[in-house]
């Protein structure tokens, strides 16, 4: 009898869950969401910044040269890439909650014994692999017509990650904030689509008047964009220090915010 009771006590020693598991299975149902469909949420993205390289390189080039010994076409490449990449972290975590909440269905994610930690994590990592897959779509897209240098690719990288994060945390805010479409739609065109815009994509800050400079200096994502650039061109408005000190402030706050939103439950338990 000993025996027994010791066999059935190492089988369930031995098929206890780990603790990665429920982490690993909500990422990877994040995952599913978006590749599933990838036609609508990676390429239809990456043929939006092709038509706008096109369209804007061919208008502007010829009249713009941004930094010097760099074609405005060039100039475009990584700024389009980067605005991709932020653009679709934060539709895939905010679409991904308010859907969740409007069907019923976040039930299922929140009834698990998944801590507050790994929810973040699982919805913030997905958030920024689909904005990293479109931002790669978008230079395999891209690279045919342009001669893209390489001077700092670790900058590159990190502003990457950053960017992804802190729209992907902003994704979860926003998700978790919005009880109707309506109120999403609030956060994607009159906050995320003017920041991004009016972030240097386009253009570099240093051909705009004094008091716009100034104004430009107050966007966050005007950082992420500029600090993305000098990855390949070894450019910058301003400092790629400066610019990956306020990205991740950025980052480190909302993701604070987002854990105790999280953590207390907020239009999510109550």
């Amino acid at each position: 009898m000993s025996d027994d009771r010791s066999a059935i006590g190492n089988m369930d020693v031995t098929r206890r869950p780990s603790p990665v598991t429920g982490f690993y299975t909500l990422f990877y149902k994040e995952w599913l969401r978006f590749w599933k469909v990838s036609v609508q949420t990676i390429l239809a993205p990456v043929l939006t910044a092709l038509l706008f390289l096109l369209v804007f390189s061919h208008t502007l080039r010829s009249h713009v040269e941004p930094f010097p010994g760099v074609s405005y076409s060039a100039f475009l490449v990584p700024g389009l890439a980067m605005m991709s990449v932020l653009q679709n972290a934060f539709a895939n975590s905010s679409s991904s909650l308010m859907q969740s909440k409007m069907t019923g269905n976040i039930i299922f994610v929140l009834l698990p014994p998944l801590s507050h930690r790994e929810f973040f994590l699982a919805y913030l990592l997905a958030a920024a692999a689909r904005g990293l897959v479109v931002g790669a779509g978008v230079f395999a897209a891209t690279v045919w017509f342009v001669d893209l240098q390489f001077a700092h690719p670790l900058w590159a990288i990190a502003f990457a990650l950053a960017g992804s994060g802190i729209m992907g945390a902003l994704g979860i805010i926003a998700g978790i904030h919005s009880e109707k479409v309506d109120e999403l739609a609030v956060f994607q065109n009159f906050i995320i689509l003017p920041l991004t815009f009016l972030s240097g994509v386009f253009y570099s800050i240093h051909s705009l008047p004094p008091f716009w400079q100034g104004l430009s200096h107050l966007n966050p994502i005007f950082y992420m964009i500029d600090g993305f650039r000098y990855g390949f061109f070894g450019h910058a408005d301003v400092s790629p220090f400066l610019s990956l000190a306020i990205v991740g402030a950025c980052f480190f706050a909302l993701s604070l915010l987002t854990l105790w939103l999280l953590k207390t439950g907020y239009k999510l338990r109550h």
